[in-house]
Parts: structure tokens; C-alpha cells; sequence
């Protein structure tokens, strides 16, 4: 059976409203992708590194409850596990801060197996860090040697806009890795100073790799392919939290690439017909997310999906 295996932060995300803390839980980009891809059951694995303390045992007994492997994670003794300080404006829209303390030797992990038409997903700050640069590199070239398919999401935040142009070849490296990309506009902004996905994609994206799904939040997302393009409407919510809604985007889409069954080598030849059920996912998982103060997918909501043909299509 295919497999997912991200590599990504794990954090708690504690999350203020009115400035009172209302809410924690277990986060990070890719983590909160791979929990919604374990609730629905897909065989998930997460590389990463939390400490050997309270929240990082929080941490580990959340993935696995969740059916997320837990098997190639650093666990670090010299070190507390990171927690970041979501504060959400009156749009619940979320402001962070972060706190960390690493140990100087980072991410000494179990590689896993990888083979052919597995996906491979990796992107954020945690991709761009001079500390973790080589070793992410490292496992996203064995992947490519493997012909899994690599999903990058750059999830390039403001607080980092300022470090563009430093970080700008391991971007365009990332992108070059990448048989799919997927971003938000704000990322590009931060990015590219640009937020018109055609102009984004024609300048920046296309020359690296042809599959882009670009993400704008009320106003829908558009796909750029080999085939063509188009743009899909957004679900109109009232959201309760926006925090978490693009990675559940990300893990309806590698729900929908699993499910239906799209190889590497299909991956490049699909027309915007045959990408529309599976971006209609990411825009389905996004709306409920936003409409929760999860960073992830109900597991209710996960079970409507596992339960109407997911037996005959997994």
C-alpha cells in the first residue's frame, strides 16, 4: 500500500482570543497535514523532532492515537520541545510567536523506507533552515532516486518575508525538487513580492515544475498544469479559526492523489477535469477545518469519506 511521509516541526500551538490563551494543541505544518491523513487511513509517517519532555510526550501520544508513525522522529534530551503563541485578530486570522530551545546536533532520525509512487512532503521555514538545509536535502534526493512523488508547500510566513532573498536558492532548489507545488498567495507575496497566480507561475514556478495550485483564501484557488488551467470557487465560512485550514487543504489533496489512484508518472498528464474532484478535496478539508478550532479534520468528519468508497479506492 502507498504511503505519505512528511518531515516538518512539531509544536503546541497555544491559541489566544481576546487576548486569553483558549485553546492548545499539538501543531506544525506538515504535522497537522499527516494527523488529518492518519484520521483518514492513510498509511502516514512523520519525520521530525520534539523533546524528551511533557510536550513532547503530548505530542507522541497525540500522532499515535491518530495512526501517525511515530518511528523515524528525533526525540532529544538536550532541549525542550518548541511552542508557538497563536493570537487571533477579529477575522481569526492568527498572529504567532515562537519558542524553541534545540539541541546544537539536530534531526538524528531512522530514515524510512520510501518506494516508488509514495509521497514525500516537506516545505515551510523547517525546509529552508540553514541547521536542517542538508538533511532535508538529503532525504528529498533519496526520494526522487525512489520516483516517490515530492509535494512542497512553501508556507512562506511574514515573519520570515524579511530573509526572501538569503534564502531564495534553497526556494528555487525546493521547487525544482517538487512534481507538485502548492502555496497561498501571501506566501508569493513574501516570496516574489507578487499575488497574481498567473504571474506567479509564469515567472516563477513554471521553468521548475509544471503542477501549481495556487490558494487565495475566500476568493478559490487556481491549478496551472501541463493541460491547462482553471479556478475553483471557494465554500463561503464563517470561520472560527483559520489556523490549520492550509495544510488541511494540502492533505485533501494528497487524499484525492491516493484515492484516485495518480502515479508519478500520471501525475504530469492529468487535465484540469481530472485534477477538479481531487482540488475540490483540499477546498472541502479547508472549509471544515475553518469552521473548527482544530488544526486538522475532524474525525467525523474523516469517517464520511472512509466510509463512502474509500474500501474498493485505498
Amino acid at each position: 500500500m502507498r504511503k505519505i511521509i512528511g518531515i516538518g516541526e512539531s509544536i503546541l500551538d497555544i491559541i489566544f482570543r481576546n487576548q486569553q490563551p483558549s485553546h492548545a494543541v499539538p501543531g506544525g505544518s506538515t504535522f497537522n497535514t499527516l494527523i488529518s491523513l492518519g484520521r483518514l487511513g492513510i498509511p502516514a509517517t512523520f519525520i521530525s523532532e520534539i523533546g524528551h519532555d511533557t510536550v513532547g510526550d503530548m505530542i507522541l501520544d497525540f500522532m499515535q492515537k491518530n495512526h501517525v508513525a511515530t518511528e523515524n522522529l528525533d526525540i532529544f534530551c538536550d532541549g525542550k520541545t518548541p511552542i508557538s503563541l497563536a493570537f487571533l485578530d477579529e477575522k481569526n486570522e492568527a498572529r504567532y510567536m515562537f519558542y524553541n530551545q534545540f539541541p546544537q546536533e539536530r534531526l538524528n532520525f531512522v530514515w524510512p523506507r520510501i518506494e516508488q509512487d509514495d509521497i514525500v512532503v516537506f516545505g515551510s521555514y523547517f525546509a529552508l533552515n540553514v541547521a536542517l538545509r542538508d538533511k532535508v536535502s538529503e532525504l528529498i534526493e533519496f526520494a526522487k532516486e525512489r520516483k516517490a512523488i515530492i509535494y512542497y508547500d512553501p508556507n512562506f510566513r511574514n515573519a520570515h518575508a524579511h530573509e526572501a532573498v538569503k534564502l531564495m536558492p534553497s526556494v528555487l532548489e525546493n521547487l525544482e525538487y517538487a512534481d507538485l507545488v502548492k502555496g497561498s498567495v501571501e506566501d508569493f507575496n513574501n516570496l516574489f513580492h507578487l499575488t497574481e497566480p498567473q504571474k506567479i507561475y509564469t515567472d516563477h514556478i513554471q521553468f521548475y515544475c509544471p503542477n501549481f495550485i495556487c490558494t487565495r483564501g475566500s476568493a478559490g484557488a487556481e491549478l496551472f498544469c501541463n493541460q491547462g488551467t482553471r479556478h475553483f470557487e471557494a465554500t463561503p465560512v464563517t470561520p472560527v479559526s483559520t489556523i490549520g485550514a492550509g495544510d488541511s487543504f494540502n492533505a485533501g489533496i494528497l487524499f484525492g492523489l491516493i484515492r484516485h489512484e495518480i502515479t508519478l508518472e500520471r501525475l504530469y498528464t492529468l487535465t484540469p477535469d481530472e485534477w477538479t474532484p481531487i482540488i475540490r478535496y483540499g477546498m472541502d478539508f479547508a472549509s471544515a477545518v475553518c469552521q473548527s478550532m482544530d488544526n486538522y479534520i475532524d474525525p467525523d468528519f474523516a469517517s464520511g469519506y472512509t466510509s463512502k468508497d474509500s474500501t474498493n479506492s485505498l
